[in-house]
């Protein structure tokens, strides 16, 4: 293996090599703006942190996908559930941490759910077709995010630019398996000093059976999908320096589930439904920007089951989660090369719970009061960029202060130096923390935060025609939150160790093809309760379902002007699953999976476009006991006015 890796890295800076020969006097460099890194719009050749953009024209290829299986082809990204049927449980692990340790924003605000035992945001929730942008900030950021920003930060950017005209729209059907359906429509313009944007998406599915049916039996049934999302965006300019806006989204659906592994069931679903609003302004003058908002969150989960059938012998668990944000920052350009950006945030969770059963021991009701925890937070982070733009570096901190456990505080160290408009070099140290969830705090008040360090060092080269990375991370978790299976309680004491390679490569050598990959490599171990004796400690050189090896590769090729087609394949090793309560893991196959895209533009106002996802129809398991996607079809027409 390592042979084959050297192999293929000295093809690739060979083949880099020739391209900045060939053309290094006309070359320009590719720097995207992005935002996430530090808050504020910047270049990426202005910061040292590692970011992935996903663009519209990415996402528009992706139509038939979820904003998890795009997630899922990134470099460091698994997400346990996005190639299982829609609804699943979604699972994201960046770059091999645990579950809830990365933080996801919606336009650079974060979103959580307080009722979950991780403080998950649930991806289902998302359309892809309200999404503009994603930007993928890795490394620990808690530093200017704060908690849950362990491995960083996954921003959905829904805010549309370049809206110009009084009234313009969208409008996306689709058609596929599973008697899959999907609607979807836009409109959005620009009236004087107002800018709007309005969406609908639908998507219904009858779907697969979620559970594996190991019998072979074929008497599962079929598990399906009804999911509506809504939102809205108001922004008005004051002026040429102040823009006010204000925005909501509601997202709602109902899938049916599984009683377990292995295990099917009839009448059992959940319904979910999360309501976001907010409003904020943006000040901008001079050397001085300025940013403010308020967000307030509302979600209902309910787990049904076999009441609504009616049955004699049922379970209803319902919870109800409100959290609040509020942030002001401020970024000041202090002259000689250096910026500060300085700012504050309040957050605030709390959560209700509400159970009801009747089973063959009898009834039994509970009622979890509420319960809550707030936090404040004051931060800073001192940027240098040289007059030659050549050497960068950020210099940050955080004080956090929680209702449960007090202080805390994070720092980052970020330096970076472009050697010329091609090759930079960059690294970073920093340090994440991860706070206990409310369900957690409910049952062992008692529990530290979660402490991490994270180290990563770079290359990375830019070019008209090719475009690479190489990134190295390390990072290590000391008061890691688990569960014990002997006190049936939560507490502090997993220690966890990860060390990983990320390299991504795109290269386009004419205008007509493009082809892109990546390969992640994750080694990981983890100190436990021993999971087959529940009785001692035991330090697993693995971590669950995460592969230590992910590739993932597109070509994409366009032979006339108005067509382009893509093909996709993803491999993904060997890696462990729990086998059960007190029995040893076990072992998940590895896998490879192929699918394909084509779009056709009639014109500027209607596109045709189709796909297929795991187009050989192999069989294979993310998660133990569910099943993955088999062959899948889908096509549909998009219409512009």
């Amino acid at each position: 293996m390592g042979n084959k890796l050297t192999l293929l890295s000295a093809c690739l800076f060979t083949g880099i090599t020739l391209f900045a020969q060939k053309d290094s006097a006309k070359s320009t460099l590719l720097d995207e703006v992005i935002v996430t890194a530090n808050k504020v719009e910047q270049k990426q050749s202005q910061t040292g942190k590692v970011v992935t953009v996903i663009g519209k024209a990415q996402l528009e290829q992706s139509a038939n996908k979820s904003v998890a299986q795009v997630l899922n082809e990134q470099a460091g990204l698994v997400i346990n559930g996005a190639l299982n049927n829609t609804g699943s449980v979604q699972t994201l692990y960046m770059r091999g941490a645990s579950a809830g340790r990365t933080l996801i924003l919606i336009d650079g605000i974060p979103v959580n759910e307080p009722s979950t035992i991780t403080n998950d945001y649930d991806l289902n929730l998302f359309s892809i077709n309200d999404v503009e942008r994603i930007e993928i900030c890795k490394g620990a950021q808690s530093t200017l995010y704060g908690s849950d920003a362990v491995a960083g930060v996954i921003n959905i950017i829904t805010v549309k630019n370049n809206v110009t005209k009084p009234f313009e729209g969208k409008a996306t059907l689709t058609a596929g398996s599973f008697n899959t359906h999907k609607a979807n429509v836009q409109l959005y313009g620009k009236l004087n000093k107002f800018t709007y944007t309005a969406r609908y998406a639908k998507l219904t599915t009858n779907g697969f059976g979620n559970a594996y049916d190991s019998t072979g039996a074929n008497n599962f049934d079929k598990d399906g999908y009804n999911g509506n999302v809504a939102n809205a965006t108001v922004q008005f300019a004051a002026n040429k320096y102040l823009n006010f806006k204000a925005f909501t989204l509601y997202s709602q659906y109902k899938s049916d589930i599984d009683a377990g592994v292995f295990a099917d069931k009839k009448a059992y679903f959940i319904d979910n439904n999360s309501s976001i609003s907010g409003a904020g302004f943006h000040f901008k003058k001079d050397v001085v920007t300025l940013v403010g908002n308020y967000q307030y969150t509302k979600l209902n989960r309910l787990y049904d089951d076999n009441y609504s059938a009616g049955a004699a012998l049922f379970a209803l668990n319902k919870y109800h989660a409100i959290s609040q944000f509020a942030e002001l920052y401020t970024n000041v350009q202090l002259g000689a090369g250096f910026t500060l950006l300085s700012g504050a945030d309040y957050r605030y969770g709390s959560y209700h719970n509400a159970y009801n059963s009747v089973s063959v021991f009898g009834p039994y009701n509970s009622d979890f009061t509420d319960t809550s925890v707030s936090q404040t937070s004051m931060y800073a982070s001192l940027s240098f960029i040289d007059a030659n733009k050549h050497f960068s570096v950020e210099l940050g901190g955080r004080l956090n202060t929680h209702s449960r456990y007090n202080f805390n505080y994070t720092y980052t160290f970020n330096p970076a130096y472009n050697f010329n408009d091609h090759w930079r070099i960059f690294g970073s140290i920093a340090t994440g923390f991860k706070a206990p969830g409310l369900y957690q705090l409910s049952l062992n008040p008692q529990l530290l935060p979660e402490e991490s360090i994270n180290y990563e060092a770079g290359v990375q080269f830019q070019h008209k025609q090719v475009q690479t990375r190489l990134v190295y991370f390390n990072r290590k978790t000391d008061n890691g939150i688990d569960y014990n299976y002997i006190t049936y309680n939560f507490f502090n004491y997993v220690k966890q160790q990860v060390n990983g390679l990320e390299y991504e490569l795109t290269v386009k050598p004419v205008e007509q093809l493009s082809i892109s990959g990546n390969y992640s490599l994750l080694i990981g171990e983890e100190t436990s309760q021993n999971r087959v004796t529940n009785k001692d400690t035991v330090t697993y050189d693995y971590l669950l379902r995460r592969p230590k090896h992910v590739a993932n590769l597109t070509v994409g090729v366009q032979p006339l002007k108005a067509l382009q087609i893509s093909c996709t394949a993803k491999y993904v090793s060997a890696r462990k699953d729990v086998g059960g309560y007190a029995k040893a893991d076990v072992g998940l196959a590895s896998y490879w999976i192929a699918g394909a895209n084509v779009s056709y533009e009639l014109n500027e106002q209607i596109k045709f476009f189709a796909d297929v996802q795991n187009a050989t129809n192999a069989r294979f398991f993310d998660v133990r006991g569910y099943n993955a996607i088999p062959r899948m079809l889908n096509a549909g027409i998009t219409v512009r006015w």
